[in-house]
This record gives structure tokens, sequence and C-alpha cells, in this order.
């Protein structure tokens, strides 16, 4: 059985096993060589399950996401390691195939958590980031679903969550950024129209890691044109083409009760409008939600 189908209190202990085991042999284990850093609700899962399908490329254990340089960072690097195939399994994989193996994990949450991407930076020197990107307006009634359906948020109506977003999130940025050791509930789960502010997040990341080591990907195109995204994000990434692609599925996707208000659709799509204009020079196009 996969753990991901194990009732949850046994998944707890094979997780907390696995990563006590996985601290203890620290320095036999692999670092990630890519991220996949966000954006959140962005398909971002569905990324994943495509690139850990590649033949050279080897998940991290458990999960997806390990979320160390955003929440769990005071574990540290041990810690941290801990969650990677081993080197042996890496080797494997170079003599089975003759090209470097690599690994690495997706957190949505690196994207915008202040300290991230400096401790990235640090950490991973040489780690590349792919970063997805949705028509934001989309993007924020989605996570707002999202939220509510976990039992995260506690305003079922996308507007009234957005007019409360202003006031959930004062100063907690600030705060994020001058303290290493501050948590915001707020900040990770309920920062709705804040998270499609997509190239101000972007301008942060390349201040640390450089522009060059960041791939930037728009959803709707991974989502019709699957196999040429994959293939542009396998060349970024230095990945051997030729091999047997993955199968592409969506997944994560949340059906909705209702449509957006008219008028709230508006009044976003106008807000965003400055912001998918700078993205756009990431792109080196019109984002293709902008486009008529």
């Amino acid at each position: 059985m996969h753990v991901r189908n194990l009732p949850a209190p046994v998944k707890r202990v094979v997780h907390l096993g696995s990563r006590s085991y996985g601290r203890l042999t620290a320095e036999s284990r692999m670092l990630p060589s890519f991220l996949i850093c966000g954006g959140q609700r962005c398909g971002t899962t569905s990324l994943y399950r495509a690139m850990a399908g590649h033949p050279v490329v080897l998940k991290a254990v458990l999960h997806k996401g390990v979320h160390y340089f955003d929440t769990s960072y005071r574990r540290g690097p041990d810690w941290y390691r801990g969650h990677f195939p081993t080197l042996r399994s890496a080797e494997r994989i170079a003599q089975k195939h003759g090209v470097r193996a690599q690994t690495f994990e997706s957190s949505p949450y690196y994207m915008y958590h202040p300290q991230a991407a400096a401790r990235i930076a640090s950490d991973l020197p040489y780690a590349k980031l792919v970063v997805l990107v949705r028509d934001p307006v989309e993007r924020a009634y989605s996570q707002h679903h999202h939220e509510v359906a976990r039992g995260y948020e506690t305003e079922p109506d996308f507007g009234s969550a957005l007019t409360l977003e202003p006031a959930r999130l004062h100063r907690q940025e600030v705060r994020l950024a001058l303290d290493p050791t501050y948590y915001s509930f707020a900040h990770q789960h309920h920062a709705y129209r804040a998270r499609g502010e997509y190239a101000r997040y972007l301008s942060v990341m390349a201040q640390h890691v450089g522009r060059e080591r960041i791939h930037v990907v728009e959803s709707e195109r991974f989502f019709s044109e699957p196999e040429d995204v994959y293939d542009e994000v396998c060349r970024f990434l230095g990945l051997p083409s030729g091999l047997q692609r993955p199968k592409f599925e969506q997944h994560n996707a949340r059906p909705r009760e209702s449509d957006m208000d008219p008028g709230l659709r508006r009044d976003l799509r106008d807000y965003y409008k400055s912001h998918d204009e700078a993205l756009a020079g990431w792109l080196g196009h019109t984002p293709v939600w902008r486009r008529a």
C-alpha cells in the first residue's frame, strides 16, 4: 500500500520514523537541484507529478512539499536533507541513463514567504526555481474555495474574505521579514489578492538567486500544451530529452459551487492590470489570460 493511502495516524508515525532515519543518514543523501516554488493554486501538484515521472528525477521522500525554507527552517539542514533520496539511488540512475540524477520538492509558499528566497540562495546556491502563474483572479477565487474546504477559512463568502484581507495581513509581512521565528497563519492562508501580484514576488526572488535561475510557466499553457511546457522545463533544468514522457494529469482541482460575482471579477481584473503588465516582462509576452 502506498503511504498516501494509509490512515492519518499511521501515516504520521511512518513520516516521523522516516524523518528521524533521514536525519541520521543526511550525509549520504542528495540535495535538490531544483524547486517548484509556487504559486499557490497554480498547478504545482500537477507539475510536480509530471517532473517526478522523468526517468532521471528522484522526488522527495514521502510527500511533495517539505516547507523547510518557509515554516520549518529552524529544524536545520540535516532535517531537510533527510527528506531526499540517497546518493546510492542517484548513482543507480546515473549508471542506467548515463546522466546525473536530480531531486526536487514543491512548496508553493516559498514564493511568498519573505525569508525563503534568501535561505534558498544561501543553502542551495546552484538550485534552479520553477514558478507557475495563473490568471490571478481565478487563482484568488480558487485559493479561497480551497481554504474553506480545508477548514482554514471561516468566511465562506469570497468578497467578504477579500474585504478582511488588509486587516488580517496588517504588518504580517514585516514581522515575518524581521523575525525568523515568527509564523503567520493569515499570511500563509488568507492572502488571496496579494498572492496574484506575481512580478513583485519574482523580483524579490531574483534579487537573491538571480533571474537566470528562475523559469516562469503559465499554468494555462501547461494544461493546454503539457508536452511543450514539460520539454521547456526539462531544457531549463538540463534534463535529457528523448526519454519516456510521463502521463499528464490535473491534480488538486476542486469543483466550484458557484461562479464569482461579475462586478467583483471586473474589479479584480482591473486591480491586477499593472501587475500583469509587469509579469509580461518575465514571460516575454502578454499573459494568456490578458489576450483578447
